[in-house]
């Protein structure tokens, strides 16, 4: 964490996050690893988006880079800086790093990532004041639901792989 301070109420940071988790279940609804973002402009979503690697074979494609595209394109500038993200999984270095290129201002994240995440597990970039721009980071918002979307997600996957190998000895 920063020196700066929440703009949104506890109620608000949960509703927010709810809607996230609804873009990680689009993800997940497509077989693809559930993490979903928005960003929020003066109270109203004006970005959204869930995972597609898979689906776009790309490795750009995460929930947080359709979420800053989508707004940045909503409001017709590449400048986010007075917007908040939500994103259901720490971000990684390249969501980071869009996140300070496009000046977003507040980083709410549900559950750490302890393996990528630089939003304060491995590193914190969002708020390295070497950076020509630093946001506000919180985690843990309904970190719990969003740890439980990944965990089921990992663990169906697992089986549906051990029951195929499984089935090609048979």
């Amino acid at each position: 964490m920063n020196e700066k301070t929440s703009s949104l109420t506890i109620d608000e940071k949960e509703t927010f996050m709810l809607e996230a988790i609804k873009e990680a279940k689009k993800a997940e609804a497509i077989k693809e690893v559930p993490i979903g973002a928005i960003v929020v402009l003066d109270g109203q979503i004006i970005g959204r988006g869930h995972n597609l690697r898979e689906e776009s074979q790309d490795a750009t494609a995460h929930a947080e880079m359709y979420a800053i595209k989508q707004a940045c394109a909503t409001i017709e500038n590449w400048r986010l800086e007075r917007a908040q993200l939500f994103v259901t999984l720490e971000p990684c270095p390249m969501c980071s790093g869009a996140m300070i290129l496009s000046r977003v201002a507040e980083v709410y994240y549900g559950a750490k990532d302890p393996k990528g995440g630089t939003a304060g597990t491995l590193m914190n970039l969002l708020s390295d004041d070497r950076f020509n721009h630093v946001a506000y980071v919180e985690t843990g918002i309904l970190e719990q639901e969003c740890s439980e979307i990944l965990s089921k997600f990992f663990k169906k996957l697992r089986q549906e792989k051990k029951s195929l190998k499984i089935q090609k000895k048979d």
